[in-house]
Protein backbone atom coordinates (compact mmCIF):
# COMPACT_ATOMS: atom_id res chain seq x y z
CA UNK A 1 0.00 0.00 0.00
CA UNK A 2 1.36 3.41 -0.95
CA UNK A 3 2.26 5.91 1.76
CA UNK A 4 -0.27 8.47 0.52
CA UNK A 5 -3.05 5.87 0.47
CA UNK A 6 -2.15 4.69 3.98
CA UNK A 7 -2.32 8.31 5.14
CA UNK A 8 -5.68 8.87 3.46
CA UNK A 9 -7.14 5.70 4.98
CA UNK A 10 -5.98 6.71 8.45
CA UNK A 11 -7.83 9.99 7.94
CA UNK A 12 -10.91 8.07 6.79
CA UNK A 13 -10.96 5.93 9.93
CA UNK A 14 -10.87 9.10 12.05
CA UNK A 15 -13.60 10.62 9.86
CA UNK A 16 -15.84 7.57 10.26
CA UNK A 17 -15.48 7.61 14.04
CA UNK A 18 -16.36 11.31 14.13
CA UNK A 19 -19.30 10.74 11.79
CA UNK A 20 -20.72 8.01 13.99
CA UNK A 21 -20.45 10.32 16.99
CA UNK A 22 -22.43 13.00 15.17
CA UNK A 23 -24.93 10.71 13.40
CA UNK A 24 -25.10 7.15 14.81
CA UNK A 25 -25.11 4.20 12.42
CA UNK A 26 -28.81 3.45 12.96
CA UNK A 27 -29.76 7.02 12.11
CA UNK A 28 -27.55 7.04 9.00
CA UNK A 29 -29.11 3.75 7.88
CA UNK A 30 -32.59 5.24 8.33
CA UNK A 31 -31.59 8.29 6.30
CA UNK A 32 -30.23 6.08 3.52
CA UNK A 33 -33.38 3.98 3.39
CA UNK A 34 -35.57 7.10 3.29
CA UNK A 35 -33.71 8.67 0.36
CA UNK A 36 -35.38 8.76 -3.05
CA UNK A 37 -34.59 5.68 -5.20
CA UNK A 38 -31.23 5.69 -6.99
CA UNK A 39 -30.74 6.33 -10.68
CA UNK A 40 -29.54 3.42 -12.84
CA UNK A 41 -25.77 3.91 -13.10
CA UNK A 42 -25.01 0.66 -14.94
CA UNK A 43 -27.99 1.16 -17.24
CA UNK A 44 -26.80 4.64 -18.22
CA UNK A 45 -23.41 3.25 -19.24
CA UNK A 46 -24.92 0.29 -21.10
CA UNK A 47 -27.29 2.59 -23.03
CA UNK A 48 -24.36 4.58 -24.42
CA UNK A 49 -22.41 1.43 -25.27
CA UNK A 50 -25.43 -0.17 -26.96
CA UNK A 51 -25.72 2.94 -29.15
CA UNK A 52 -22.06 2.56 -30.18
CA UNK A 53 -21.08 5.67 -28.26
CA UNK A 54 -18.36 6.16 -25.65
CA UNK A 55 -19.75 5.89 -22.11
CA UNK A 56 -18.18 8.75 -20.16
CA UNK A 57 -18.22 9.13 -16.39
CA UNK A 58 -17.40 12.82 -16.11
CA UNK A 59 -15.71 13.86 -12.89
CA UNK A 60 -16.29 16.92 -10.74
CA UNK A 61 -13.07 17.54 -8.83
CA UNK A 62 -11.69 20.74 -7.35
CA UNK A 63 -8.22 19.51 -6.32
CA UNK A 64 -5.97 16.47 -5.87
CA UNK A 65 -2.98 15.60 -3.66
CA UNK A 66 -0.62 15.43 -6.66
CA UNK A 67 -1.83 18.52 -8.58
CA UNK A 68 -3.20 20.84 -5.87
CA UNK A 69 -6.15 23.02 -6.87
CA UNK A 70 -7.23 22.09 -10.40
CA UNK A 71 -10.29 24.32 -10.75
CA UNK A 72 -10.37 27.45 -8.57
CA UNK A 73 -13.66 28.64 -10.13
CA UNK A 74 -15.64 25.65 -8.87
CA UNK A 75 -19.44 25.44 -9.22
CA UNK A 76 -20.61 21.79 -9.13
CA UNK A 77 -24.17 22.42 -10.31
CA UNK A 78 -23.01 24.36 -13.37
CA UNK A 79 -20.40 21.72 -14.18
CA UNK A 80 -22.96 18.90 -13.86
CA UNK A 81 -25.41 20.63 -16.20
CA UNK A 82 -22.58 21.28 -18.66
CA UNK A 83 -21.56 17.62 -18.60
CA UNK A 84 -25.11 16.47 -19.30
CA UNK A 85 -25.30 18.75 -22.36
CA UNK A 86 -21.86 17.51 -23.44
CA UNK A 87 -23.02 13.90 -23.55
CA UNK A 88 -21.82 12.33 -20.28
CA UNK A 89 -23.42 9.03 -19.25
CA UNK A 90 -22.80 9.53 -15.53
CA UNK A 91 -21.06 11.82 -13.06
CA UNK A 92 -18.31 11.20 -10.51
CA UNK A 93 -18.11 13.66 -7.62
CA UNK A 94 -15.24 13.82 -5.13
CA UNK A 95 -16.52 13.95 -1.55
CA UNK A 96 -13.17 13.62 0.25
CA UNK A 97 -12.43 16.89 2.03
CA UNK A 98 -8.88 16.68 3.37
CA UNK A 99 -7.06 15.59 0.20
CA UNK A 100 -9.36 16.52 -2.71
CA UNK A 101 -11.28 19.50 -1.25
CA UNK A 102 -14.49 17.62 -1.96
CA UNK A 103 -17.81 17.61 -0.11
CA UNK A 104 -21.09 15.73 0.19
CA UNK A 105 -22.70 19.10 -0.55
CA UNK A 106 -21.00 19.14 -3.97
CA UNK A 107 -22.47 15.73 -4.81
CA UNK A 108 -25.96 16.85 -3.81
CA UNK A 109 -25.66 20.08 -5.80
CA UNK A 110 -24.40 18.26 -8.89
CA UNK A 111 -27.07 15.57 -8.77
CA UNK A 112 -29.86 18.12 -8.33
CA UNK A 113 -28.69 20.02 -11.41
CA UNK A 114 -29.03 17.13 -13.89
CA UNK A 115 -30.67 13.76 -14.52
CA UNK A 116 -27.44 11.73 -14.61
CA UNK A 117 -26.57 8.96 -12.13
CA UNK A 118 -23.76 9.94 -9.75
CA UNK A 119 -20.77 8.06 -8.33
CA UNK A 120 -19.56 9.03 -4.87
CA UNK A 121 -15.79 9.22 -5.43
CA UNK A 122 -14.19 8.61 -2.05
CA UNK A 123 -12.23 6.03 -0.10
CA UNK A 124 -14.99 3.67 1.05
CA UNK A 125 -13.84 1.19 3.69
CA UNK A 126 -16.77 0.94 6.12
CA UNK A 127 -20.52 0.21 5.96
CA UNK A 128 -21.18 3.61 7.55
CA UNK A 129 -19.81 5.30 4.42
CA UNK A 130 -22.07 3.19 2.20
CA UNK A 131 -25.17 4.33 4.08
CA UNK A 132 -23.77 7.86 4.04
CA UNK A 133 -23.32 7.68 0.25
CA UNK A 134 -26.94 6.68 -0.30
CA UNK A 135 -28.19 9.30 2.16
CA UNK A 136 -26.46 12.04 0.16
CA UNK A 137 -28.05 10.73 -3.05
CA UNK A 138 -25.22 8.68 -4.57
CA UNK A 139 -26.23 6.08 -7.15
CA UNK A 140 -22.89 4.26 -7.17
CA UNK A 141 -19.92 3.85 -4.83
CA UNK A 142 -16.24 3.28 -5.54
CA UNK A 143 -14.30 0.40 -4.00
CA UNK A 144 -10.53 0.78 -4.49
CA UNK A 145 -8.93 -2.65 -4.18
CA UNK A 146 -5.66 -1.11 -2.96
CA UNK A 147 -7.53 0.20 0.09
CA UNK A 148 -8.12 -3.41 1.13
CA UNK A 149 -4.50 -4.46 0.75
CA UNK A 150 -2.68 -5.74 3.85
CA UNK A 151 -0.92 -3.08 5.89
CA UNK A 152 2.32 -3.96 7.71
CA UNK A 153 1.65 -0.91 9.88
CA UNK A 154 -1.46 -2.64 11.21
CA UNK A 155 0.16 -6.08 11.39
CA UNK A 156 -2.01 -7.58 8.67
CA UNK A 157 -1.31 -10.63 6.49
CA UNK A 158 -0.50 -10.82 2.80
CA UNK A 159 -3.92 -11.09 1.12
CA UNK A 160 -6.54 -8.55 0.09
CA UNK A 161 -9.52 -8.39 2.45
CA UNK A 162 -11.92 -9.85 -0.09
CA UNK A 163 -14.63 -10.66 2.44
CA UNK A 164 -14.75 -7.01 3.53
CA UNK A 165 -15.03 -5.82 -0.09
CA UNK A 166 -17.81 -8.31 -0.79
CA UNK A 167 -19.74 -7.18 2.29
CA UNK A 168 -19.56 -3.53 1.22
CA UNK A 169 -20.60 -4.46 -2.31
CA UNK A 170 -23.56 -6.47 -1.00
CA UNK A 171 -24.69 -3.57 1.17
CA UNK A 172 -24.46 -1.12 -1.73
CA UNK A 173 -26.52 -3.45 -3.92
CA UNK A 174 -29.05 -3.92 -1.10
CA UNK A 175 -29.50 -0.13 -1.06
CA UNK A 176 -29.94 -0.10 -4.85
CA UNK A 177 -26.55 1.38 -5.68
CA UNK A 178 -24.04 0.18 -8.25
CA UNK A 179 -20.39 -0.51 -7.39
CA UNK A 180 -17.35 0.52 -9.42
CA UNK A 181 -14.35 -1.54 -8.33
CA UNK A 182 -10.94 -0.07 -9.18
CA UNK A 183 -7.65 -1.88 -9.81
CA UNK A 184 -4.15 -0.66 -10.62
CA UNK A 185 -2.38 -3.97 -11.39
CA UNK A 186 -2.95 -7.67 -12.11
CA UNK A 187 -2.94 -8.72 -8.46
CA UNK A 188 -5.62 -6.17 -7.59
CA UNK A 189 -7.66 -7.11 -10.65
CA UNK A 190 -7.72 -10.76 -9.57
CA UNK A 191 -9.36 -9.61 -6.33
CA UNK A 192 -11.70 -7.19 -8.13
CA UNK A 193 -13.00 -9.97 -10.37
CA UNK A 194 -14.20 -11.85 -7.29
CA UNK A 195 -16.91 -9.21 -6.87
CA UNK A 196 -20.20 -9.50 -8.75
CA UNK A 197 -20.29 -5.94 -10.11
CA UNK A 198 -19.96 -5.56 -13.89
CA UNK A 199 -18.10 -2.24 -13.45
CA UNK A 200 -14.35 -2.87 -13.59
CA UNK A 201 -12.28 0.30 -13.42
CA UNK A 202 -8.61 0.22 -14.37
CA UNK A 203 -6.67 3.21 -13.03
CA UNK A 204 -3.69 4.06 -15.22
CA UNK A 205 -2.08 6.08 -12.42
CA UNK A 206 0.58 4.41 -10.26
CA UNK A 207 -0.43 5.09 -6.64
CA UNK A 208 3.19 5.23 -5.51
CA UNK A 209 4.73 7.43 -8.20
CA UNK A 210 1.57 9.06 -9.66
CA UNK A 211 3.01 8.20 -13.10
CA UNK A 212 0.31 7.55 -15.71
CA UNK A 213 0.58 4.81 -18.35
CA UNK A 214 -2.41 4.12 -20.60
CA UNK A 215 -0.97 0.70 -21.35
CA UNK A 216 -2.01 -0.34 -17.84
CA UNK A 217 -5.59 -0.74 -19.07
CA UNK A 218 -4.57 -2.52 -22.26
CA UNK A 219 -2.27 -4.92 -20.41
CA UNK A 220 -4.99 -5.96 -17.95
CA UNK A 221 -7.83 -6.03 -20.49
CA UNK A 222 -7.45 -9.71 -21.55
CA UNK A 223 -8.10 -10.85 -17.97
CA UNK A 224 -11.60 -9.33 -17.95
CA UNK A 225 -14.57 -11.20 -19.40
CA UNK A 226 -16.75 -9.67 -22.08
CA UNK A 227 -19.83 -9.35 -19.86
CA UNK A 228 -18.06 -6.76 -17.69
CA UNK A 229 -17.75 -3.06 -18.51
CA UNK A 230 -14.11 -1.99 -18.51
CA UNK A 231 -13.71 1.65 -17.48
CA UNK A 232 -10.32 3.22 -18.12
CA UNK A 233 -9.38 5.89 -15.58
CA UNK A 234 -6.69 8.62 -15.57
CA UNK A 235 -4.57 9.93 -18.42
CA UNK A 236 -7.28 10.39 -21.06
CA UNK A 237 -6.30 13.86 -22.24
CA UNK A 238 -6.51 13.91 -26.04
CA UNK A 239 -8.63 12.40 -28.85
CA UNK A 240 -5.68 10.11 -29.66
CA UNK A 241 -5.96 8.60 -26.16
CA UNK A 242 -9.65 7.93 -26.73
CA UNK A 243 -8.95 6.41 -30.16
CA UNK A 244 -6.24 4.16 -28.71
CA UNK A 245 -8.66 2.76 -26.15
CA UNK A 246 -11.63 2.39 -28.49
CA UNK A 247 -9.50 0.56 -31.06
CA UNK A 248 -8.92 -2.10 -28.39
CA UNK A 249 -12.58 -2.36 -27.40
CA UNK A 250 -12.44 -0.09 -24.34
CA UNK A 251 -15.42 2.24 -24.67
CA UNK A 252 -16.06 3.43 -21.11
CA UNK A 253 -14.02 6.24 -19.57
CA UNK A 254 -13.71 8.11 -16.29
CA UNK A 255 -12.23 11.52 -17.02
CA UNK A 256 -11.78 14.47 -14.69
CA UNK A 257 -8.70 16.64 -14.97
CA UNK A 258 -8.92 17.24 -18.73
CA UNK A 259 -12.44 18.63 -18.25
CA UNK A 260 -11.76 20.50 -15.02
CA UNK A 261 -9.00 22.57 -16.64
CA UNK A 262 -11.29 23.64 -19.51
CA UNK A 263 -13.37 26.83 -19.45
CA UNK A 264 -16.45 24.82 -20.45
CA UNK A 265 -16.14 21.22 -19.15
CA UNK A 266 -19.10 19.91 -21.15
CA UNK A 267 -17.81 21.40 -24.41
CA UNK A 268 -14.41 19.83 -23.73
CA UNK A 269 -16.12 16.46 -23.17
CA UNK A 270 -17.93 16.76 -26.50
CA UNK A 271 -14.67 17.74 -28.23
CA UNK A 272 -12.59 14.96 -26.67
CA UNK A 273 -15.12 12.26 -27.54
CA UNK A 274 -16.33 13.61 -30.89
Amino acid sequence: MSDILEKILATKRTEIDAGMEAVPLGEMRARAEATLPPRDFVGALRAKLAAGQPAVIAEIKKASPSKGVIRPDFHPAEIAASYEVGGAACLSVLTDHDYFQGSAKYLMQARAACSLPVLRKDFIIDPYQVYEARSMGADCILLIVAAFAPSPLRGEGDAFDLRHMQALEALAHELGMAVLVESHNAEELDAALQLTTPLQGINNRNLRTFEVKLDTTLTLLPKIGGERIVITESGILAPADVAKMRSQGVNAFLVGEAFMRADDPGAELARLFA
